[in-house]
């Protein structure tokens, strides 16, 4: 099921929005994981047509929760955030009131999902987002090189941009839909870590209200990680050219 079978009324105001690539070890697991909380969310899975399989065990789990898990099956793997910006002019279209980025790997533990939506829904965010440094360090299975280059690169984030947000490359975020509304999808310009840095950049600079919710993130058991110097690159580098252009004058 696609796009095209989507009904018209929706099961809940909040989608999840997961992007996978060669996902199979991991993506019914979270499927059932986040479909067994007490709060209602509807799951898109954003898939790059991964050649392990992913999409056909999604398309499968379609019949146990109709109208509840949907799917968008692209033609070729371009990039976290193109993956993201595609699944967030869906959720628009759709009619959802709160979206949550999540990964598939369980790095980002669901049961975390209802507080990320009550930061927003109840506590008035427009944006919150799972940070793994709010309460100093919370990271499970990294080695420490990862850890401080993961830390002193929100550090540095924090400093050029002036961002009041600890958790710079998190990719743990809720969004209320009406920053999704007023931010130009098609002019965010990073596809790897640094679209997380932009998003969160671009809702900040339009005065959107950013809160943190402390989270524990946990490195994947199974399946190959996404992380490469290239994404690594772009995220020091491209927030130098973010900070220095600011919001486009159109916007």
């Amino acid at each position: 099921m696609t796009s095209n079978n989507l009904n018209s009324k929706i099961n809940s105001d909040t989608l999840v929005i997961i992007p996978t690539y060669n996902e199979k070890e991991n993506i019914e697991a979270i499927i059932k994981v986040v479909y067994a909380l007490d709060t209602a969310f509807d799951i898109l899975i954003v898939d790059d047509n991964s050649p392990d399989g992913t999409a056909a065990i999604v398309n499968k789990l379609q019949s146990e929760f109709p109208n509840r898990l949907f799917i968008e099956n692209r033609k070729e793997k371009q990039g976290l955030g193109v993956a993201y910006i595609h699944g967030f002019k869906w959720a628009l279209k759709a009619g959802y009131e709160f979206i949550i980025e999540m990964d598939a790997d369980f790095s980002h533990d669901p049961n975390d999902l209802p507080r990320l939506l009550k930061a927003c829904k109840e506590k008035g965010a427009d944006v919150s987002v799972g940070s793994r440094y709010v309460e100093g360090i919370s990271v499970v299975n990294w080695d420490i090189k990862r850890i401080l280059l993961s830390y002193f690169a929100s550090k540095y984030v924090k400093l050029i941009t002036r961002i009041p947000v600890n958790d710079t490359t998190a990719g743990f975020v809720c969004y209320n839909r009406k920053v999704l509304e007023t931010i130009d999808l098609d002019r965010i310009r990073f596809v790897g870590y640094a679209f997380q840095i932009e998003m969160k950049f671009k809702a900040w600079k339009h005065g959107f209200d950013i809160k943190e919710v402390s989270v524990i993130f946990t490195d994947r058991v199974r399946g190959k990680s996404k992380m490469s110097g290239s994404i690594i690159t772009e995220a020091v580098f491209g927030v130098i050219q973010m900070t220095l252009k600011g919001l486009p004058k159109k916007n």
